[in-house]
């Protein structure tokens, strides 16, 4: 990364940031940059990350050869390589910045990129494998899966897409399962205590809600001091009085099918040993499981299933929540855990090899074919008929994925009968189920092949002489 090799006008990349990246900002979201965490930008440009990330009391330092050539460049626990391949003409300099990179990194390098959809967004010449704008500025769009097996090759560890064109690379895989583990099984919460009453309340919760006991480590701070002088034998007997038995047997069938959904995600991204995984899966798996080694083969069997149509077909027929349709089975992003667990496992992998997007509400999953696409209607809400924004789709068989933007679309389509994607116990389905059911009865569902896209749509409601006031639908008043 020395700048005499440089040939193109790097330095014109950079922007300035009044808020983090959209990298950076991942990383905090998914709890990999915190204030006990040191970070390095390498490449930071105008140092905009390093301003945000010290805003928020992280110890953090930039390094950039043009705006902060005299940074400080050492080992990191966290180290960002925020847009800098894509700007690098020669390859075997890409290369050798991203091993760099990842020998600075003590525990995880986030490597971000801009991707090939955002070639209407650059104005150049092709050049090299790349383009080559009129400011001399170089750009190497990446493809989202030519980015996780770039990442992957140089640094020799099986990687994980947190976004799309955002990638994680861990420095040993207990940290890896560590992140998947917080993607994937729901949190523990647990209820606040300040005495011993409060406290084994809390203990009686979670031992519902996970089928299990708790183990001191797995306690917040507070409730394991509190607790600290109680025996375990004592603590099950309290547990075993007070708790619902009836409770405990749901929370532990949750909590097996919920390990087994972790250990299928991990198979299909690399699985480690057991001593990889974190603290509560490795005590699901004793409490729920004979050995790993069973909760292994029925986790591999979870993941053939995926490749069964009429299995995977029967589980979407079966959801409790969600739309089939001759292709595929839609589900609002609120009714996701609701799903079977071979079908949140679709999900999942699908979002671990291409990366879930930020903003997205409702979820495709193929039954015909393995594909995935998250949808973004960002007034799904407030709009009685929201419009597509985005979709980012993924082929299971490919791992290509594709972006859509339909933003400028002069047409765009729009979502009908909005509590057909949601749980029937949603606290808005019966709203939006009223909403239906009078749209039904006015006429306005008796031409469906014209009602797709928004100008159809109003159409129809002219037509039917009616509009909309909120989630009420109301005769149109007579001029």
């Amino acid at each position: 990364m020395a700048r005499q090799v440089w040939q193109s006008e790097r330095r014109l990349t950079a922007i300035g940031r009044t808020t983090l990246s959209v990298p950076a900002r991942q990383a905090v979201t998914d709890l990999q940059i915190t204030p006990t965490t040191t970070v390095l930008d390498y490449g930071c440009g105008r140092g905009g990350d390093v301003r945000g990330l010290e805003g928020m009391a992280v110890p953090a330092v930039g390094w950039d050869p043009f705006y902060q050539p005299d940074g400080r460049v050492q080992p990191a626990d966290v180290v960002l390589l925020t847009y800098v391949l894509n700007i690098i003409e020669d390859p075997s300099e890409r290369r050798a910045t991203l091993r760099q990179a990842w020998d600075l990194a003590g525990s995880l390098l986030v490597v971000s990129t801009r991707l090939t959809w955002e070639r209407t967004k650059v104005r150049g010449d092709e050049y090299a494998d790349g383009l080559l704008t009129s400011r001399n500025t170089f750009q190497h769009l990446f493809s989202p899966s030519e980015l996780r097996g770039f990442v992957q090759e140089v640094t020799g560890v099986r990687c994980v897409a947190a976004a799309p064109g955002i990638i994680y690379a861990f420095k040993d895989d207990s940290s890896r399962l560590g992140y998947l583990a917080r993607r994937i099984l729901p949190s523990a919460q647990w209820l606040s205590s300040n005495d011993s009453a409060s406290a084994i309340a809390a203990v009686v919760d979670h031992a519902e809600r996970r089928g299990r006991l708790p183990r001191l480590e797995e306690m917040p701070q507070q409730m394991a001091e509190i607790l600290g002088h109680v025996q375990p034998p004592d603590l099950q007997r309290l547990v075993r009085r007070t708790a619902e038995p009836a409770k405990v047997d749901a929370g532990a069938r949750r909590s097996t099918l919920d390990t087994l959904l972790f250990l299928a995600v991990e198979l299909f991204n690399g699985r480690g040993p057991f001593s990889s995984l974190p603290l509560s899966v490795q005590l699901d798996v004793r409490a729920f499981f004979s050995s790993y080694v069973e909760a292994c083969r029925r986790a591999d069997r979870l993941l053939l299933k995926l490749r069964d149509d009429a299995y995977v077909l029967g589980a979407m027929q079966a959801s409790a929540a969600g739309k089939v349709t001759g292709t595929a089975l839609y589900v609002h992003r609120r009714a996701v855990l609701r799903l079977p667990t071979v079908l949140r496992l679709y999900e999942h992998c699908a979002a671990v090899a291409a990366g879930r997007p930020a903003d997205w509400s409702i979820v495709k999953l193929c039954h015909q074919g393995r594909a995935a696409s998250w949808m973004d209607y960002p007034d799904f809400d407030r709009d009685p008929h929201p419009q597509l924004s985005s979709s980012y789709s993924v082929d299971l068989r490919t791992l290509e994925p594709v972006y859509s933007s339909y933003v400028d679309a002069p047409d765009r389509p729009v979502l009908h009968r909005k509590h057909e994607f949601l749980a029937p116990d949603d606290p808005d389905a019966a709203k939006y189920r009223r909403l239906s059911r009078a749209e039904m009865q006015a006429g306005l569902y008796a031409n469906p092949h014209l009602i797709g896209t928004a100008t159809g749509w109003q159409a129809e409601l002219q037509r039917c002489e009616r509009e909309l006031r909120g989630h009420r639908l109301i005769r149109r008043p007579v001029a």
